[in-house]
């Protein structure tokens, strides 16, 4: 009997259209950092800089298709938020000023 990779295909979401925020751009330029990097913690709800509600919410948001929503810390501490919408159209990386 094959066994399916729960954890996988569980923790899996479409991002829809990638959009960032001008001052997510020119933060990523001013810490010389890839967003791709960020986009694939988000895809494995690396928990970054949420505490354990908002990951236990995370889990909900992939398992029942609603919002998902993760925060970062660039090197230079300028802190990002990438938000997937629930209708899985479109994932943002912003800066939490810009929301």
């Amino acid at each position: 009997m094959r066994r399916a990779n729960t954890t996988l295909a569980f923790r899996r979401f479409l991002l829809g259209r990638l959009v960032a925020t001008p001052g997510a751009l020119r933060a990523f330029a001013a810490s010389g950092e890839n967003p791709i990097n960020f986009i694939a913690r988000h895809m494995n709800l690396d928990p970054g800089d949420l505490g354990a509600e908002d990951q236990l919410a995370n889990l909900r948001a992939v398992r029942e298709g609603t919002r998902v929503f993760s925060a970062y810390r660039l090197r230079d501490k300028t802190r990002i938020w990438i938000i997937t919408e629930a209708d899985r159209s479109v994932t943002t990386i912003l800066l939490p000023e810009e929301y």
